[in-house]
């Protein structure tokens, strides 16, 4: 059975765009694959610097993937700092890994091209190091990943590839899984969904929140009667994510034809989105006020990974010369 990889960063809210991009895939997997996700609390350092809410963030994050479904008997769902030998490792990938390599990372390059390079902190700059020790760690065979993330991917194959050049085959080099129907997904204002961008829906929101976050979402100005296309709307986009392919050839339909606003649009796309994920509202809630379950869940993901982790990391302390010999 191949085992899959991934984690996601513990900072705020999880949005549609984290759970039709990792999420949901990452669950899916569970069923065929050896599964391991871990909660990244770790590279939330690079830009929370608030402690508790860290932590708050973390739970919640799990909270999520339990209520969607993760069934911490077939899946490990564990915190990255409950396994502190990534960031160990995250040294020996360092150890063979070059500066110009890192230099060509996005996150890297973006604050370059802003004249903002001397601004990052060493924790961002070496982002794609922890990353790559994330998935090694574990021998991952395949990890999910939305398109905006292969680059990490061929790094992490990168140094895994340097490592063993010279070290020996001791790295495996994983594979990526990209759901390319979901790749981006449109946020409130067109952009794509991004907690940096402010312009996120939350999928386990109340709904009176869902409501509103739908209703910003940007359109053009069309007017009630004018026709309108649907391939060119955030609103229809998102709808897409959701709906049958009847309901989506209706309002394409809709759109058309015209007299049909987008406001119609809007409280189309929430009553679909609420009544799909208010089974999932409810699980999450029963788990935030009860967090020893998310604990517990997260203890028993740790116990499981722990033999791989160990029997890695004495394989690699061996080759690179540290530590004692037994």
């Amino acid at each position: 059975m191949k085992r899959s990889l991934s984690g996601i960063k513990s900072t705020g809210i999880p949005h549609v765009g984290n759970y039709l991009g990792m999420i949901r895939p990452a669950i899916e997997l569970q069923n065929d694959h050896e599964a391991f996700y871990f909660i990244a609390d770790y590279h939330a350092l690079t830009t929370e610097k608030d402690g508790k809410a860290i932590y708050d963030s973390t739970l919640s994050v799990a909270a999520y993937f339990l209520a969607f479904g993760l069934d911490p008997s077939k899946a490990a769902l564990f915190r990255q700092s409950d396994v502190p030998e990534v960031t160990e490792m995250a040294w020996l990938l360092s150890s063979v890994y070059n500066m110009g390599s890192l230099e060509r990372a996005h996150s890297y390059k973006a604050a370059k091209d802003l004249g903002k390079a001397n601004e990052l902190n060493h924790a961002t700059f070496m982002y794609p190091v922890l990353m790559a020790a994330d998935i090694l760690i574990y021998n991952s065979d395949v990890v999910p990943v939305g398109a905006d993330q292969l680059q990490h991917l061929e790094m992490t194959r990168d140094m895994a590839s340097r490592f063993n050049a010279v070290y020996g085959e001791l790295l495996k080099l994983p594979e990526a899984i990209v759901n390319e129907n979901v790749a981006t997904v449109p946020g409130t204002d067109g952009r794509k969904m991004s907690k940096s961008y402010d312009n996120t829906i939350e999928p386990l929101t109340t709904s009176k929140k869902l409501k509103k976050q739908i209703m910003s979402v940007v359109t053009d100005v069309k007017t009630l009667e004018e026709p309108k296309d649907p391939t060119h709307c955030n609103v229809f986009a998102l709808y897409k994510l959701f709906a049958t392919h009847d309901e989506i050839e209706t309002m394409k339909g809709n759109y058309l034809a015209g007299n049909y606003g987008y406001g119609h649009a809007k409280l189309a796309l929430f009553e679909k989105m609420d009544a799909y994920f208010t089974p999932f509202r409810e699980n999450y809630t029963r788990l935030i006020e009860n967090p020893q379950e998310i604990e517990d869940a997260l203890t028993l993901g740790t116990e499981r990974v722990r033999p791989v982790v160990e029997e890695t990391m004495e394989k690699l302390r061996y080759a690179v010369g540290v530590g004692r010999r037994k």
